[in-house]
């Protein structure tokens, strides 16, 4: 039976290059991502392969430099840039002997640091215990010593069913508790749906600036930070505007590429505020040169949660690092499409606001509910 080694704050970093478009991007993020978590990467392990290696992933050349390097850096964890199977999880840290992270588990790390709310909590829980699920070996019994193991074990039973059988379970009571927080966030959009209220949800890249958007146009306080997912928990503030159009502004998660799909199936519940939204504010950082590529990543998932057509301005964030002017474009239709802005400094954050009023004054108003239709 292998003991898996404790994990330490100094790391080794490996990112294998595959031949895909934005290597040099994801190393820099696999980089914020360990930083964001605490770690301190004391080196990094590149190199380019064909394929992932079935067993290893990275080969047995490129382990043992991964070995010699974190006997060099005196590290006890290694995190790889990549989604690895569970065999290849195990292999590695037999070979290693250390512990070993891989992009998601990394991602959930994060998560389970920043979430903060009630509701964050358990859709962090969820989608750890069901990333651990696939990860389950024999000796693992940490989970019958919290939950007190005397006459939980059936007849016959290992410790792996054992341990299975509690993931099950937990896993049942917190989508239990979340599809009541689905219920409850449903009669809040019932109400507002009543009570006429534009909806707009601000979505994006993670550290792309939406925080402090939401805070500038809000004045609502919730905590921005420069770096990834530096908050989880969605916040639901009314804008004011100019033409007196009642708009219902709300704070959401981060995106990032190969974003785990764990995460996109616990935070259903939250990211549902943006599927029901009347318009969504894509903040992207227009700083950065790999932004193309963050617009895209952004796109996919939204439309992996079904909120694709739901009508976008883009919002070229942190002009104040660029030498770009605020302004606004418009479409084909007249509508702005497209606003540079900067939310640190706020300027050509008053085009935002007009972006609101225009598209909220021209949304029809809501039916008025028929109860004789009803009937």
């Amino acid at each position: 039976m292998f003991d898996r080694p404790g994990s330490g704050i100094e790391a080794v970093l490996v990112s294998l290059d595959f031949g895909e478009a934005g290597y040099a991007e994801g190393v820099q993020e696999i980089s914020e991502l360990a930083a964001s978590a605490g770690v301190t990467a004391r080196a990094l392990v590149g190199g380019r392969r064909a394929r992932p290696d079935p067993a290893l992933f990275a080969g047995k050349g490129k382990v043992e430099e991964v070995a010699r390097t974190l006997a060099a850096t005196g590290s006890r964890l290694a995190i790889f840039n990549h989604e690895l199977s569970p065999a290849q999880e195990r292999n590695l840290e037999r070979e290693l002997d250390c512990r070993v992270v891989d992009r998601v588990s990394l991602i959930l790390d994060i998560f389970a640091q920043r979430a903060r709310t009630h509701e964050g909590k358990l859709q962090v829980e969820l989608a750890q215990l069901e990333h651990l699920s696939t990860r389950l070996v024999r000796g693992w019994t940490h989970l019958e010593r919290q939950k007190g193991g005397i006459g939980l074990r059936g007849p016959g039973e290992t410790q792996l069913e054992t341990d299975r059988r509690l993931i099950g379970k937990r896993v049942k009571v917190l989508k239990d508790k979340l599809e009541k927080v689905r219920a409850q966030r449903e009669i809040q959009r019932r109400s507002r749906g009543r009570s006429h209220l534009y909806t707009a949800s601000i979505v994006g890249y993670t550290n792309a600036g939406k925080s402090t958007l939401f805070n500038r146009l809000t004045r609502a306080g919730v905590y921005a930070a420069g770096q990834l997912f530096a908050t989880l928990d969605t916040t639901t503030r009314r804008v004011h505007t100019g033409n007196g159009s009642r708009v219902v502004l709300s704070d959401t998660v981060g995106f990032i590429r190969r974003l785990p799909h764990t995460l996109v199936a616990a935070f259903r519940a939250t990211l549902e505020e943006t599927v029901h939204a009347d318009l969504l504010l894509h903040v992207v950082d227009a700083s950065t040169e790999d932004r193309d590529a963050q617009i895209a990543a952004v796109d996919l998932v939204l439309a992996e949660i079904g909120a694709h057509a739901i009508p976008q301005v883009r919002v070229m964030n942190k002009i104040d690092r660029t030498r770009l002017p605020a302004r606004i474009e418009r479409d084909g239709y007249g509508k702005i499409s497209r606003v540079w802005a900067s939310a640190q400094s706020g300027e050509g954050t008053d085009f935002i606001r007009l972006a609101l009023e225009e598209y909220a004054g021209a949304a029809p108003a809501p039916a008025e509910f028929d109860s004789t239709a009803a009937a």
